[in-house]
């Protein structure tokens, strides 16, 4: 006896499984940031020797680069909402832009930096912190592009679009673990 798939039953296992994903990695996130706390309060010289501090103003930009593609994203959901597939497509592929200029930044910021991984607890956490986080704003970025080419298919998004919700559920994830990160690494 075969059973046939309800696709109801598969909307309530990604209602269920995605926040318990979000949740497990909120889980790491949050352990990485308590790590990071215990260290840098119990080591009061935190920055390597000629260090002082890390580019805020650089930081600050990606900031609001990526806070700004939370909006954007947003939009592009409502815009779905109202049946506007060509305006959902634009600002998710803004979205999608925002994101890869954020790693670009990222990546700058990298190759400016005046210490690295070996530079002791301070150039381990940075990299571990910033490199987990850009780990996760590329998995956005290639989510978003998969979405993206799901929509040119005629009929994808007419009966609903849980996929893209949940997309930008993890979206907005990012960017709420980015704010934390940019008052943790480069406001304290």
């Amino acid at each position: 006896m075969s059973q046939s798939i309800n696709p109801t039953s598969k909307r309530d296992n990604l209602s269920f499984g995605f926040p318990i994903f979000l949740l497990s990695e909120s889980i790491i996130f949050v352990s990485f940031f308590v790590t990071y706390a215990l260290l840098r309060w119990k080591n009061p010289n935190w920055f390597p020797p000629g260090v002082s501090g890390l580019d805020v103003p650089r930081a600050a930009i990606n900031t609001v680069i990526l806070v700004a593609s939370s909006g954007v994203i947003y939009l592009a959901e409502r815009a779905l909402d109202r049946h506007k597939l060509i305006k959902f497509r634009r600002l998710w592929l803004l979205t999608i832009s925002l994101g890869v200029i954020f790693l670009i930044g990222q990546v700058i910021e990298w190759r400016n930096m005046p210490f690295g991984l070996d530079a002791g607890l301070a150039g381990a956490t940075f990299y571990l912190l910033t490199g987990f986080h850009g780990l996760h704003v590329l998995t956005g970025v290639i989510l978003m592009l998969y979405m993206y080419f799901r929509s040119l298919a005629p009929g994808n998004y007419s009966a609903g679009h849980q996929g893209v919700s949940a997309v930008s559920l993890f979206w907005h994830f990012v960017d709420i673990i980015w704010i934390i990160l940019f008052l943790l690494l480069y406001i304290w």
